[in-house]
């Protein structure tokens, strides 16, 4: 006989042949009556939280669809009245109450990925870091160790590579070596984040609005 699961059923039991049943992990029905309590217990707790969970996903969803319809339709307007829209670099933009105690910022942060160059880069700085020996500082050389170990999924310190950028290195095979780094960067796609701030007083700090499950 198929297995049914009548709307009555608590989540994750069928029935077969008038009688419950539940599936476990390698896909077997198992008499529900067999099954130990805690574990029934445990069964429906995570039920419980991720159906709790799936409809707060959906929430968010639609909440940050709506957010960028409102702030599309505000920007609409303005290129209607003005001829332009509100924004800043690279799509950046903060839409501000008129009491400035609240604000809404969008910002679209780039993912950056490294070409071949980067082994240039990498050849040209161990030259110099061979050469310098025990003249090197060891924390330039510990920022480039950083910088090209890659990590579980083979990807390189991105943070200590624009560290290395940063370095203010009087050497002509440094130079170009950043030039070369500079060179590998590539925009291989983009986020867009929306960010909400609200305030107590004028004077006092924004505080975030929190809808990150891991940072609640």
């Amino acid at each position: 006989m198929d297995a049914v699961m009548p709307e009555d059923r608590p989540g994750g039991e069928v029935m077969v042949g008038g009688k419950a049943y539940m599936h476990d992990a390698k896909g077997n029905l198992v008499p529900v009556e067999t099954i130990k309590p805690t574990d029934k217990l445990e069964d429906e707790t995570v039920r419980k939280i991720i159906a709790y969970a799936s409809d707060l996903s959906e929430q968010i969803a639609r909440f940050k669809a709506h957010t960028f319809d409102d702030l599309s339709a505000y920007e609409a307007l303005l290129a209607q009245e003005y001829g332009a829209g509100k924004g800043g670099k690279k799509g950046n933009k903060t839409f501000m109450t008129f009491d400035g105690m609240m604000k809404v910022q969008v910002q679209v942060q780039d993912a950056i990925d490294f070409g071949p160059q980067l082994q240039t880069a990498k050849s040209l700085i161990d030259e110099c870091l061979n050469e310098w020996a025990a003249d090197s500082r060891p924390e330039i050389r510990a920022i480039v160790t950083r910088a090209f170990n890659t990590d579980k999924e083979g990807q390189i310190n991105r943070a200590e590579i624009f560290m290395l950028l940063r370095l203010a290195i009087e050497d002509e095979r440094w130079g170009r070596a950043m030039e070369a780094i500079r060179a590998a960067m590539r925009v291989v796609g983009s986020k867009t984040y929306v960010r909400c701030y609200r305030r107590g007083a004028i004077d006092a700090p924004w505080e975030a609005v929190t809808i990150d499950l891991a940072k609640a």
